[in-house]
């Protein structure tokens, strides 16, 4: 197949989406397929419009981009929100193009639960009751159309699954569950101390729905309570007198932030720690969780979102409430502790990684692909 891949995240390997696309597109090639890879920074190399409205300029000039080289393709895959413009196009018979299969990595509907608690509590500031409104009349139909257009669709947790199903009406043969894979460099071997842990690891962008707030409260109480605990937040993109912010006086000092870490050195990274924390209040399913997980690392995360697809917990992972600083409190305390449960959490996450590949994931998104290029024949 010459398959067309679509998505708005900058073309850097070290971003999530962007990562997901990269590892995909390399096996799928392997696999003897033609695959051409773009980004934001290819369809829209300068932003014109005002950037509330980027999400309909960038799905717009996607769908120019196919319509132009549409013989090029046997089948096109957009990641969400940015498809909705071809493939309502391609249905109302505008368009004459190669079928669309959309892949969407999170539940919006999640993100705005989460958001919606967050400013009740005073925090999410970009949340108020100006920015919901706007969520609801132009963020979501963006979301929604872009499934509902779609031949085909992926999603990376088993929660949108359900949810597309049930109230976007998907039939169970338009969408498509495909876990994102784990590269085999992070697979290093691991030597757990039989001491208390004192190296903790997060990682991710800085923004409210990693539960940012929960994690610099946390610290603060587990340094309380063992002084020599140090945390590392990395890849956070802000700069660090940002990160800093969130943090008291009292722990800046066993604070480490590294805003950007390239590809060679994640894996270094997560193999000179002893747990991994993401607390975050939503998700699709996070690379930084399936790499910390395959290293070896015990992980603490919330039961939330495709955090649930991998971790099960007190097997292969320790599962705190979203939301909840002292749950989050409670089980790193219970970690740094106990040397026989990091190591019983670490080798299990790591055995399961093992079932992960990058190369299970392509396959199962030619299948998806070829699903909706064979409809497209017979139709």
């Amino acid at each position: 197949m010459r398959i067309l891949m679509i998505t708005g995240a900058q073309g850097k390997a070290e971003a999530g989406v962007a990562g997901i696309v990269y590892n995909l597109a390399k096996e799928l090639t392997d696999m003897g397929h033609v695959v051409k890879a773009m980004f934001s920074d290819d369809l829209l190399p300068r932003q014109k419009w005002p950037n509330r409205f980027r999400t309909i300029e960038l799905a717009r000039s996607a769908a120019r981009y196919v319509n132009q080289h549409r013989v090029e393709f046997d089948v096109v895959n957009i990641h969400a929100p940015f498809g909705f413009w071809y493939g309502a196009r391609r249905r109302l018979g505008a368009q004459a193009g190669p079928p669309y299969v959309m892949t969407m990595h999170g539940l919006e509907e999640r993100r705005m639960y989460a958001m919606g608690r967050e400013a009740k509590k005073g925090r999410a500031d970009y949340y108020r009751l100006k920015n919901r409104v706007w969520q609801n009349i132009y963020h979501m139909p963006t979301y929604r159309y872009s499934a509902t257009t779609a031949d085909q669709s992926i999603v990376t947790n088993r929660e949108t699954l359900t949810y597309l199903q049930l109230y976007y009406g998907l039939p169970p043969d338009r969408v498509w569950f495909v876990a994102n894979g784990v590269g085999s460099e992070f697979f290093l071997p691991r030597t757990y101390s039989s001491g208390r842990a004192t190296k903790l690891l997060f990682v991710g962008t800085w923004i409210d729905h990693k539960g940012v707030y929960y994690l610099a409260e946390a610290f603060d109480k587990v340094l309380a309570t063992f002084p020599s605990t140090r945390l590392t937040v990395a890849g956070c993109i802000v700069p660090e007198t940002q990160v800093r912010k969130y943090f008291s006086a009292a722990t800046q000092s066993a604070l480490t932030v590294l805003p950007f870490v390239s590809r060679s050195e994640i894996a270094h990274l997560y193999a000179e720690h002893e747990i991994f924390v993401l607390p975050s209040l939503m998700e699709g399913m996070p690379l930084v969780l399936l790499e910390a997980m395959a290293s070896g690392l015990p992980v603490i995360t919330s039961e939330s979102c495709g955090m649930t697809d991998l971790v099960e917990d007190s097997h292969d992972g320790l599962f705190v409430i979203p939301g909840n600083t002292d749950s989050l409190v409670s089980a790193i305390l219970r970690l740094c502790q106990d040397p026989v449960l990091r190591q019983r959490l670490g080798t299990g996450a790591q055995e399961k990684m093992k079932r992960y590949s990058w190369t299970h994931a392509a396959r199962s998104s030619e299948m998806v692909f070829a699903r909706a290029a064979g409809m497209d024949k017979r139709n």
